[in-house]
């Protein structure tokens, strides 16, 4: 990773900085020094994070789904002085779309693949020359999801899967130039993303046929409370710090696991056959057979 002239780390952007996990890296990435660029998509997160922040933080507009944002962001950037590259960037923006896969609307799934996936390559593609410039590296905030799928959450773990495949696809792609893709999955944390997760799954539940209702509604009841429950979460600030250590470590690692329900998650997908890990899941949940 190269440093600036001063010898602090260098400038990273940070996508979906407005709250949870993205709000936390940028204020702690610019806590040790990084150049922090905010990616936000309101003024009021914007100027909050920049009021907050110990460091050199910046804030932006961006909405990783809209070409026309992100190109902005590039050049906004780019035309920095004293960036001569980005010593990082932070994969971070995303939603959580919960919905049996039987009934959800495409274009509900559209939107989840859209933001957590084709959302995150368009960025790194705009920054990937910034990247190179600043011999940086690529970390892609993922999810235990994207090992491990649950009833209910299928749109999620589609796109966190996806993450994954892209992450080391980028990583095997890159590396001739020397750019190290992290992919950092955390399983539950105390993060907003849930509470949006769950008005936006009673919304959405609202609008599925009755048949969703008669035959996954006390599913989704269970998950709606499971998700509700503040208990049990690992802080955000934890992600924060293995997403510093994947930007400034000497030897990083390609994945890292965050929270000990992801360790005992990933651990449970190496060790069962699927139809042990299957039953386990099932009776994790409360799901009883018809």
């Amino acid at each position: 990773m190269q440093r600036s002239m001063d010898g602090k780390p260098g400038a990273v952007l940070v996508t979906g900085a407005s709250t949870g996990i993205g709000r936390a890296c940028a204020l702690h990435l610019s806590e040790l020094g990084y150049q922090v660029f905010a990616g936000v998509r309101k003024l009021e997160d914007g100027e909050a994070l920049q009021r907050d922040a110990s460091g050199a933080l910046q804030w932006l507009f961006l909405d990783v789904t809209d070409e026309e944002s992100v190109r902005q962001a590039q050049k906004s950037i780019e035309s920095q002085a004293g960036v001569p590259g980005l010593a990082g960037l932070v994969n971070n923006a995303g939603v959580a779309v919960a919905s049996p896969l039987e009934f959800i609307p495409l274009a509900e799934f559209r939107r989840q693949i859209e933001i957590n996936v084709i959302g995150q390559l368009q960025v790194t593609q705009a920054f990937l020359p910034l990247l190179r410039k600043g011999r940086g590296r690529l970390v892609f905030v993922g999810s235990i999801s994207g090992r491990v799928t649950t009833p209910m959450l299928g749109p999620y773990s589609a796109s966190k899967f996806a993450v994954n495949a892209m992450a080391d696809a980028l990583h095997r792609e890159l590396m001739p130039w020397g750019i190290h893709v992290a992919v950092v999955e955390p399983g539950r944390i105390a993060t907003p993303i849930w509470d949006k997760s769950i008005r936006s799954a009673q919304e959405l539940r609202s609008r599925l046929p009755q048949a969703a209702e008669q035959y996954y509604g006390v599913i989704m009841d269970k998950l709606a409370k499971r998700t509700a429950s503040k208990t049990g979460g690992t802080p955000v600030e934890e992600v924060s710090r293995v997403v510093a250590h994947a930007l400034g470590a000497a030897k990083p690692k390609r994945r890292y696991l965050v929270g000990r329900d992801a360790r005992i998650g990933a651990l449970m997908a190496w060790l069962f056959p699927v139809h042990i890990l299957d039953q386990l899941i099932i009776a994790q949940r409360g799901i009883r057979k018809k």
